[in-house]
């Protein structure tokens, strides 16, 4: 069996976390065809603003070897090779704005798709890259297969596009070649930003297709089994049934301590099962009452047990009971509203003390 999950178990969308990932290792989505588009439209730019005035500079350097070749002398080896080097250097010249726009293209086309990162694990040498068998599956597996079918789809499309376009430019190109030889100049040039145009558009739509089919394709690939989604959370938080037992440990100290606290309390507040609130008062130590412990139904009847067992008084009250349970919280002190009702009682629990006890 393989290690891998095969891609019907991947039933869940790819986490944030590992989509994060994936990002970080440099695993990101590319269009190939991209770079491939803005080739194209290096080239047209170049068509449009920079061909014509390149082509008449050389040509105006070519026509100095026909007027004066005595200028030009051949004799020994190194005339023949300053000749190469200045027809070299002046074939640069003119083709240095095409190798501009094409590297500027190029690397345009890499950057809107991902922003450049540096990533140590894409340059690690890796066992897989010279694995001969997974250079037939890349070869010749589903992904290859599919490679083979988008390339084939594009030629058939671009050629398509082309023979149109050719055809279309058919009856400019027979009546060109019926007129002054400068003047077809001007007319293949126009053709050829005719098909280059074509062309680029050609390659636009199949650029914005492999974008999207590649995004897509990608996001695919990353989706998950269930069970990879339950461990990707037991990693992130915890596993679940440790932290249903961390929670219940903390609520179980916090209830101790709240317990611990009751026979310190001044009062206990009780409705007369279901809710019981412990209340401590000394003057010197707050303003108002503080909330000792509270609970509800068993830990109620709880507190006040442990309450009687330690002479602190209980009142009965299930109006304010109820309402007070709702509203107070343990080591805070007790909202506005109840102090006069909470005043009464204390008073009532001053007045049983003995006078030397208050």
């Amino acid at each position: 069996m393989s290690e891998k999950p095969d891609k019907e178990s991947k039933t869940e969308d790819a986490s944030e976390k590992k989509i994060r990932d994936t990002i970080e290792k440099g695993k990101l989505p590319f269009a190939r065809e991209a770079p491939i588009f803005a080739s194209f439209v290096a080239i047209l730019l170049f068509a449009i603003f920079f061909a014509e005035h390149s082509a008449a500079r050389m040509a105006g350097f070519l026509s100095l070897f026909l007027e004066k070749p005595e200028d030009w002398p051949l004799g020994t080896e190194r005339d023949v090779i300053l000749i190469m080097q200045i027809v070299m250097f002046e074939c640069g010249k003119v083709l240095a704005a095409l190798m501009v726009l094409l590297v500027t293209a190029a690397i345009a086309a890499s950057i809107l798709q991902n922003t450049p990162r540096f990533v140590l694990e894409r340059v690690k040498p890796q066992l897989s890259r010279i694995s001969l068998k997974e250079g037939f599956t890349r070869l010749f597996g589903a992904q290859g297969f599919a490679e083979l079918l988008k390339s084939l789809g594009k030629l058939t499309f671009a050629g398509v596009i082309l023979a149109i376009a050719m055809r279309n430019a058919q009856s400019e190109l027979i009546s060109g070649m019926s007129t002054h030889p400068a003047v077809f100049g001007f007319v293949i040039n126009d053709i050829a930003k005719e098909i280059l145009i074509a062309i680029t558009l050609v390659m636009l739509v199949i650029a914005v297709a492999d974008i999207l089919w590649s995004r897509f394709h990608w996001l695919q690939d990353l989706r998950m089994t269930r069970q990879e989604v339950k461990d990707e959370l037991k990693q992130t938080v915890g596993d679940p049934i440790v932290r249903m037992r961390m929670r219940s440990l903390q609520r179980d100290r916090a209830r101790q301590r709240m317990m611990s606290a009751v026979p310190t309390a001044t009062l206990v507040i009780a409705n007369p099962t279901h809710y019981a609130i412990a209340l401590r008062y000394v003057r010197e130590e707050n303003d108002a009452p503080v909330v000792v412990a509270k609970g509800q139904d068993l830990v109620a009847l709880k507190i006040r047990e442990i309450a009687e067992a330690n002479g602190v008084p209980v009142f009965e009250n299930v109006a304010l009971a109820r309402s007070m349970y709702k509203q107070v919280s343990i080591d805070s002190l007790i909202p506005a509203q109840f102090y006069q009702a909470v005043a009464e009682l204390v008073r009532i629990v001053y007045a049983r003390k003995p006078a030397s006890a208050h």
